[in-house]
């Protein structure tokens, strides 16, 4: 039954009511005064940017909590410049590995720094990529020296806890009444669990050498506590982390990420592409890591170490877990799955129907990297084995036909990395089972302190296959792509720069809507211009060509130009110590064929932050209308601490949102984020079990963080 307005509006006033003021009331006491400020989520242009990007180029739901949580991290605990290694600056993703060797020559030439400010004497270190590494580093004298003692990991850990619950007001279909004939009739008819979305997780990390978390997530429809959930949530994670013991680099335990070389061989967790920072485009694989995002399939569980000998660095890992997948054939007796059809991505486990292909196959996999590392080059040697506890039999058809389709499979590859002063080569050969091969090379040149350049070309040959692999590429598989890729930065002045790229590629076998080979290219021209600190702005045109099949009704089936183009305008200015404005309008026109499609969004942000006071609110009010969704639009929205918010403006109406903090005291801080839509041209949202009638769609989220 649909709810009515009126009911919506006191339910809603009652959540924020629970989850803003009686908590406050109840716990402010515990408050004190001269304490540090409430700390700010980490909202660095340069990381929306890139999600922002990576989420355009993906058809599937990217999480980027992870990426977020890394640079919150690093803000809590900063690097000390005078000590930290290469692999420590890696972790910092906005420095290239030339401005790192710089940095590291210098130091070796000149000594520890003095200041922050010294890092403007180093080639690379611009007053702009200062500012923006500053709230992540930092520069001490003393070295201290980590004391692996029971005592003093007790007293100078960290361990934050997070709870959040998370809801669509309105009624779906998949929640609302049914008659008990009909369900019984059908079982997928409806969600059996309650329709709110909740996630905990505790972490422990004592600086960067030892993490330890377990997290855990129900979504919405799935049961909690009962029928098919008896033991609580549907996701279950947790890990054991620990870095730079001795001669151990790394040991991981429970759920961990590899990554090795530029991802062709082996590569687990995000990765970024193609994005407005055009000359980034190297990869800097980290090996193993400790695994914290609700991403029910894509990561290891087992264990793995990496350990030094020298000049030489090994690892090996193990993992041996069960994920969903599409089952064909059961065993009638022990009613293991026999052969499966697709290795599934979303993790929804509501129906009877998702129910009977969670955990459905075992997976397996097994390896090792060897990395040799003298001076300034780095050379690489990864293998993996991976087997798989059922029958792998797609249904094949042309375009998919070399595709993995049995249960074994193994990848080898060999990358490499070599500084030449302001030249930075790179590049990785890998081979699968299958005969295919992956090949990439690039380099990043820092021409002059005002001209930065990168050039990219890759080549995957359609028989490559290997189900852990993310590299630059067009395609979000890493096989049946051709490409060359040239990127610039230029800082014309201390106000302007450009940032542009050109991607040319093709596909030499057919892919899905597309049955012949096919070739498009993808170019960017973004200019930023940047008056004074508190100012920044930029424009960027985006055009794109990816073809694909003509209309089926077509008498001879042919390719026709997919051609998307957008322009952007975008500013960020400071309009009081207290308040940020935020301004965006975006165009796009979408031709394919007969069908040609445009849009616009319009939005307007406000941003209050003052360290005198506890509270931090950020609000959005947006306009879009775009003729379709093949004209969407996506755009970055703030949202709870590692959370993550990056939805789609289609069709047309209007869009609101609000996120509130507030510190109750320094171990204590509660946030709350309301989102409304409203669409102007529909009757209702959504399809299937997941449609609501009306026109708008209200989302609550809450969240609690206790550290101690």
């Amino acid at each position: 039954m649909r709810n009515k307005p009126g009911n919506l509006t006191k339910k809603l006033f009652a959540l924020l009511l629970v989850v803003l003021i009686l908590p406050v009331n109840i716990l402010r006491a515990q408050n004190n005064e001269g304490e540090p400020p409430p700390e700010q989520p980490v909202e660095e242009e340069e990381v929306i940017q890139r999600i922002e990007s990576l989420t355009e180029e993906s058809d599937e739901e990217i999480d980027a909590s992870e990426l977020m949580e890394e640079l919150e991290v690093l803000r809590q605990r900063p690097i000390n410049l005078n000590a930290a290694s290469a692999e420590d600056l890696r972790r910092i993703f906005f420095l290239s590995d030339i401005q790192i060797n710089n940095l590291i020559l210098h130091r070796q030439r000149f000594g520890n720094l003095i200041s922050l400010m010294e890092l403007q004497t180093i080639d690379g270190f611009t007053p702009e990529v200062i500012e923006q590494i500053s709230p992540y580093v930092m520069v001490e004298e003393a070295v201290e020296r980590r004391v692996f003692k029971l005592t003093d990991i007790f007293e100078r850990g960290n361990s934050q806890y997070f709870l959040r619950y998370q809801q669509l007001l309105e009624e779906q279909r998949g929640f609302s009444s049914i008659d008990p004939g009909e369900l019984e009739a059908n079982p997928n008819a409806r969600y059996p669990g309650s329709p709110f979305r909740l996630y905990s997780r505790y972490r422990f990390t004592y600086y960067n050498n030892i993490s330890i978390g377990i997290t855990a997530e129900k979504d919405p429809g799935e049961e909690f506590f009962r029928g098919s959930q008896t033991q609580g949530f549907d996701y279950y994670s947790a890990h054991f982390y620990l870095r730079d013991v001795g001669r151990i680099k790394s040991l991981a335990m429970g759920d961990y990420q590899v990554q090795f070389g530029q991802g062709l061989t082996l590569w687990s967790g995000l990765a970024f592409g193609k994005s407005s920072e055009a000359v980034n485009v190297k990869k800097n694989g980290l090996g193993l890591r400790p695994y914290t995002s609700v991403d029910e399939n894509n990561f290891m569980r087992g264990a793995g170490t990496a350990v030094r000998l020298g000049a030489l660095e090994l690892t090996a890992f193990y993992s041996n877990k069960y994920r969903d997948a599409n089952v064909l054939e059961t065993d009638t007796i022990s009613q293991e799955a026999l052969v499966i059809t697709s290795l599934q991505q979303t993790g929804l486990h509501r129906t009877p129907r998702e129910l009977e292909n969670k955990n459905s196959v075992q997976e397996k996999f097994m390896g090792s990297n060897l990395t040799w590392r003298r001076q300034n080059l780095q050379v690489g040697v990864t293998g993996y084995y991976m087997e798989l506890g059922a029958e792998f039999q797609r249904n094949l058809s042309f375009y998919n036909q070399f595709d993995l389709n049995k249960q074994t499979n193994w990848a080898t590859g060999l990358d490499y990395n070599y500084i030449y002063r302001n030249f930075n080569i790179f590049g990785e050969f890998a081979t699968s089972e299958s005969g295919g091969y992956a090949l990439l090379n690039g380099v990043m040149m820092s021409l002059d302190p005002r001209l930065s350049m990168s050039v990219v070309h890759r080549k995957f040959t359609p028989d490559y296959q290997s189900l852990l692999s993310v590299a630059f590429s067009e395609n979000t598989r890493v096989s049946n792509e051709n490409g060359l890729y040239i990127g610039i930065n230029s800082r014309l002045s201390r106000e302007w720069s450009i940032n542009a790229y050109a991607d040319h590629f093709s596909f030499p076998w057919m892919k899905f809507r597309t049955y012949t080979p096919s070739r498009g290219y993808d170019y960017l021209a973004q200019v930023n211009y940047r008056p004074e600190r508190e100012i920044e702005m930029y424009a960027r045109y985006r055009i794109k060509n990816k073809p694909l099949n003509a209309p089926e009704d077509a008498t001879i089936r042919f390719l026709e130009d997919v051609v998307r183009q957008n322009i952007r305008l975008h500013i960020s200015y400071l309009v009081s110590p207290s308040f940020t404005f935020k301004n965006r309008v975006e165009w796009i026109d979408f031709r394919h064929g007969s069908n040609h499609q445009q849009g616009f969004l319009i939005y307007q942000d406000v941003a209050y932050r003052n360290f005198a006071s506890p509270w931090a609110i950020t609000a959005r009010y947006a306009i879009f209308d775009t003729d379709g969704f093949d004209s969407r639009i996506y755009a970055y929205e703030n949202d709870v601490l590692y959370a993550f918010s990056f939805p789609f403006y289609s069709d047309k109406g209007h869009r609101a949102y609000i996120v509130a903090r507030y510190r109750v005291n320094r171990n204590i801080d509660l946030q709350a984020r309301l989102a409304h839509t409203i669409y102007t041209n529909r009757h209702e949202i959504g399809s299937g079990l997941d449609l609501t009638e009306g026109n708008s769609r209200t989302e609550i989220k809450a969240q609690m963080r206790l550290r101690f």
